[in-house]
């Protein structure tokens, strides 16, 4: 094919034909006739916009997602059934078992013998859906040697013995697990491109070389067809490489905060470098934390708060005063908003995933997936961000609501600005569009992903 013809789209607001040629969009406007070899399609009156990116996800992480068992809501929501899912399971090729997604609901807080009762006769690992915990069984225990490790994360009962339970371990396990190649992303980057986002940023920390080479490798091999920049990337990466890197991200784990003096060497260090900071932050003890040090070290332009889930109203002007972006995950709340609801306090009950206090502010504003640990649908994100409805009926804060303009342009701002307003649709733009059936209004009337008619990343259509 040597070229596309987009009749009859709404960009902008208004009809018109679009060509787009060599990766770039050629021509909009009154458009003359299809060229010879070029393929013309028909948009009826729907919007074509620029493609959708996710600010926060973590793609290796989502594609072992996609042959796990869900161990949690939607699909588990009791003892019985978790049990019965658990059988099903068939092991890898290790003879392992891996879950995702578990929540305390469903049979309470699991340990190496709650989970030997549900299924005891493999190795058997499960991840918490906030993707913070892993509790394994006893067989997964002894392969992996958790009596013997030193990880600070491997909890232990008041004999010194561990009881299944990883807190963010993640690496440390890794390095234990039978050997496998990182997952393909192919499923991933046709997931994504149904849903008409074009670029991702992967938000895993601390990537390691092989990960970094892994992550190029199917980004360059068009496995992963999209647009990526990566937060975890070494601190040495030159801003020339591919993938690029993104700000150096920092995880405040809630569990233990690093302590002060640690926390500023480490922004310094990234700020040395020419790399912004993205600091993971989900309690209101880990934002002050993390102002404190910006205070100090001073903010460097394109530092991002990534996630942002309980922020007190003194703290928003602050985050402004900074110059700092947030990256948030308003899709939580209509996953699991009634855990957050009922397992924080009232008092900070209006804090929770804020999205219209920090325009009314004048800060740059994303949403993004989190995903596998928040859902993945960034239509259901916008959703959620207008309603603010939590599964059991209550309403999250209504004063945070977005309109759904608001919440579709916050996944439409560039990957290395997020927040900022979306690119136009202009002669010479890189062809990274999403075509919907509608025209946007009516899209925004009722957000869904079947509404995506085609994605094109440098001028290819991905369908």
């Amino acid at each position: 094919m040597s070229g596309l013809l987009i009749r009859d789209a709404e960009v902008d607001g208004r009809r018109c034909s679009v060509r787009v040629r060599d990766g770039l969009v050629e021509e909009l406007g009154a458009v003359p006739a299809r060229a010879p070899g070029e393929e013309e399609i028909d948009a009826a009156g729907g919007a074509l916009l620029p493609g959708l990116t996710d600010h926060h996800l973590h793609l290796f992480a989502l594609a072992a997602a996609f042959a796990s068992v869900r161990c949690g809501p939607p699909d588990v929501r009791d003892r019985p059934a978790l049990r019965a899912a658990l059988h099903r399971a068939a092991p890898d090729r290790h003879g392992w078992v891996r879950g995702i997604g578990y929540a305390e609901r469903v049979a309470g807080a699991l340990d190496a013998t709650g989970l030997d009762a549900l299924r005891a006769d493999v190795p058997v690992r499960v991840q918490h859906r906030s993707g913070a915990l892993w509790v394994l069984n006893s067989r997964a225990a002894e392969r992996a040697g958790l009596r013997s490790g030193r990880h600070p994360g491997i909890e232990r009962d008041a004999a010194g013995a561990p009881t299944g339970r990883l807190w963010r371990a993640d690496d440390w396990l890794r390095g234990r697990l039978p050997e496998t190649a990182p997952p393909s992303l192919t499923a991933v980057g046709r997931r994504l491109a149904g849903y008409g986002i074009t670029a991702v940023t992967d938000a895993t920390p601390r990537l390691a070389p092989d990960a970094v080479g892994a992550l190029a490798e199917e980004a360059g091999s068009g496995r992963l067809p999209q647009r990526l920049l990566l937060l975890g990337a070494p601190l040495s990466t030159p801003p020339s490489a591919r993938p690029a890197p993104g700000p150096w991200k920092i995880v405040l784990a809630d569990s233990v905060l690093p302590d002060f003096g640690g926390l500023t060497e480490e922004i310094d260090a990234a700020h040395r470098q020419g790399r912004p900071v993205a600091v993971h932050t989900v309690t209101a003890a880990s934002l002050a934390l993390l102002l404190a040090a910006l205070e100090q070290t001073g903010a460097l332009p394109g530092d991002r708060v990534e996630h942002a889930a309980v922020v007190p109203a003194e703290a928003v002007p602050v985050v402004r005063r900074l110059g700092l972006r947030v990256v948030t995950q308003p899709g939580f709340l209509a996953d699991r908003g009634d855990a957050f609801l009922d397992g924080t306090p009232a008092h900070e009950h209006d804090g929770l995933y804020r999205c219209a206090s920090f325009l009314r502010a004048g800060v740059p504003l994303a949403l993004s997936s989190d995903a596998p640990y928040g859902p993945l649908d960034p239509w259901s994100v916008i959703r959620a961000a207008t309603t603010r409805h939590v599964p059991g009926g209550r309403t999250a804060n209504p004063a945070e609501r977005l309109t759904a303009a608001q919440a579709l342009t916050a996944y439409l701002s560039p990957p290395h600005a997020p927040g900022s307003p979306p690119p136009r649709l202009r002669p010479g733009s890189p062809a990274d569009l999403l075509l919907l059936a509608v025209p946007l209004a009516d899209a925004l009337s009722d957000p869904s992903a079947d509404l995506v008619r085609l994605t094109l990343i440098g001028g290819r259509i991905l369908r």
